[in-house]
Parts: C-alpha cells; structure tokens; sequence
C-alpha cells in the first residue's frame, strides 16, 4: 500500500514538474514569436499616418494639431506620453492623451465632440484616425522614461478614484481589476497576466501600449485596453474618453513609474 502511494505521488510531481515546463516553454515560445516580429512592427504604418494627420489642415477652422498642447507647450510631443495623465489647467481637469486630443480637436480644428470622437477604435476596412494619431505621439516618447509627479491635487485625486477602481469588485462576474492583475503567475489561455501591483511588472506592462494587436490587425490605445477589460468583467461599456479611464490610466502609471516606455509594441 505504501509503495502505491509513494508512486502515485512520484506520479503526481511528475505532471506538475511537465505542466511547469510545458507553461515556461509555451512562455518562451511566445516571446521569440514577439521578438521575430518586432522588427517589422506595422505599427510603424500608423504611425507614418498619424505624423501626417498632425500636420494636415482640417476641420471648419481648416487648422493642424501642431499647436495642440500636450503638457510641455504648444507643438511639443517628445517625451509628452510619459508624463500623461496630468492636470492641464486650460481645460481645469487631469486629462489622457485621447482626451487630450479630443481636447485639441474641438479648440484648434473646430469639430464638435461627437466629430472629435468619432471611430475612436478602427475595424476592417474603416481605420481610425484616432488610433494613427496615438501611435505618432506615444512614438515620441520610446525609449524614455515614465513619469507620474501628482503635483496638483486633482492629479491626486484622479489617482485615489483609479486605485479605487481598480480593486472595485462588481459587474455579473464580481471581478475586479485586481482579480486578474494583483496575483503572480496567472494567465487567461496562453495570455500572462501582469501583477499591476508589482513595479517591474506594472512597468514592463504599462509600458508596451498602445501596441499593435496581430490578433485584429490594429493598433490599440490604452482607452481600447481598458475598455476592453470592462467588458470581460462584464462592466457597462465606458463612454469613449471618460475620467473614469483617465483615472485608472493615472493610477496605472504611478504604479509603471520609472519604468521606460517602449511602445507601440506588439501583441498577439
């Protein structure tokens, strides 16, 4: 009796000791598929478009965006990304870069809002110019570092409402944030989770957006990635450049601080 249980242990670590190899392999396997790739990013194709949608004439005031402010003076965007969210005082709110650009949208080009956010997120066949702008802008600022200073009380508030949120439990599913993001070692099929609340990992993660997805052929802004997230706890879709998401962007950047930003990057 004795002698079956000692094989049917030896058995058990065995499985565990293969299904652990067989995770890091998988693992290993995917970031060669990653780095194979990252040379021919084709993000860089919406990137080549969104440096010429700053620069176009548009809207009824037939004006660029090349004025717009992203926090470190008028027309500056190198290493602009890394310091967002952040309280911009014209607007009297803390702002993300969507938000932001919306923002710049409406005062510059004159477009209304409901213009100023039309297809936020591209599909086939119809891209979004929302999306090309971001990945111009966030390319800006590869290779820097990510900077989140609450200096103004409502940049500190916008944080304290992210990290609320974060560890919110709700929805259908009673899911958080941190239901999937505050553990190690987790995964969603061949997805590794981030543990948001560790910095290397939050930083590494936080860092690699917007990327492009190969799985749908587009590049993603952040609001796309959390958005996403709420939808798979089964929350109420976020109304496109809410504060609620600038909120969680802010938190999610504190968290990723003193990382460097290496994005777009790619996804599967």
């Amino acid at each position: 009796m004795k002698h079956w249980i000692l094989r049917l242990a030896l058995c058990s670590l065995s499985l565990v000791t293969a299904l652990a190899g067989a995770e890091s392999s998988t693992t290993d396997e995917i970031a060669k598929y990653r780095e194979l790739l990252a040379d021919g990013n084709p993000a860089e194709l919406w990137e080549m478009r969104g440096e010429e949608l700053w620069s176009a004439k548009t809207g009824p005031k037939s004006a660029s965006l090349e004025e717009c402010d992203l926090g470190k003076g008028p027309g500056v965007i190198k290493g602009a990304y890394v310091e967002l969210p952040r309280y911009f005082k014209d607007a009297g709110k803390v702002m993300d870069l969507e938000q932001r650009l919306m923002h710049c949208r409406m005062t510059l080009q004159g477009l209304t809002r409901e213009q100023a956010m039309e297809r936020p997120f591209g599909s086939a066949g119809k891209p979004s110019d929302i999306e090309a702008i971001v990945a111009y802008v966030t390319a800006q600022s590869r290779g820097m570092k990510i900077i989140a200073p609450l200096s103004y009380p409502e940049e500190k508030k916008a944080y304290e409402i992210g990290k609320r949120f974060f560890y919110y439990r709700a929805g259908s599913h009673d899911f958080a944030c941190a239901t999937c993001h505050s553990g190690d070692n987790k995964r969603i099929r061949l997805q590794e989770l981030p543990n948001m609340t560790r910095p290397a990992e939050a930083q590494r993660a936080y860092g690699s957006w917007p990327a492009y997805r190969v799985s749908q052929g587009e590049v993603r802004s952040m609001q796309h990635r959390l958005s996403d997230c709420l939808r798979q706890q089964r929350f109420p879709e976020p109304v496109y450049g809410s504060d609620l998401i600038t909120a969680v962007t802010m938190f999610l950047a504190k968290s990723a601080e003193g990382g460097v930003f290496n994005a777009p990057a790619l996804k599967r």
